[in-house]
């Protein structure tokens, strides 16, 4: 003969933990408060760089001209590319912003170039 408990095991009547379940869901708010954070904090130390356009001066040289948008009060490094028709790199140069307080910033370089180039472009900019 068959008690109780044991038609209450088989039949899925047993007290159900709460416990576990409680545990589970605290962790699971924590990690995406975590996850919420860092991406936060990523986008407001990040620098949007548009190009806004080049003039070819000679065959060894490129003036590009470009706008930052991002972070105020921090310096930014910013990696400008001079391209030719087959889109290979032909000049390049690293270029230091000092720290602005304005949100918005335009600048003009000079690339210099060791054949003739196409275009000019921005290919990367970060908060130094």
């Amino acid at each position: 003969m068959t008690t109780a408990i044991e038609l209450d095991e088989r039949y899925g009547r047993t007290r159900r933990r709460r416990t576990p379940w409680i545990i589970g869901g605290a962790i699971a708010v924590l990690l995406i408060g975590v996850f919420g954070w860092f991406t936060v904090a990523q986008s407001m130390s990040s620098v949007d760089a548009d190009d806004l356009g080049f003039e070819l001066v000679d065959a060894h040289a490129v003036d590009l001209r470009f706008q930052l948008t991002g972070v105020q009060g921090k310096d930014v490094v910013c990696v400008l590319e001079a391209l030719d028709e087959e889109f290979g790199v032909v000049g390049w140069k690293v270029v230091e912003i000092p720290a602005s307080d304005r949100h918005s910033l335009t600048r003009s370089e000079r690339i210099p170039t060791v054949a003739e180039a196409t275009t000019g472009l921005v290919n990367t900019c970060w908060v130094a």
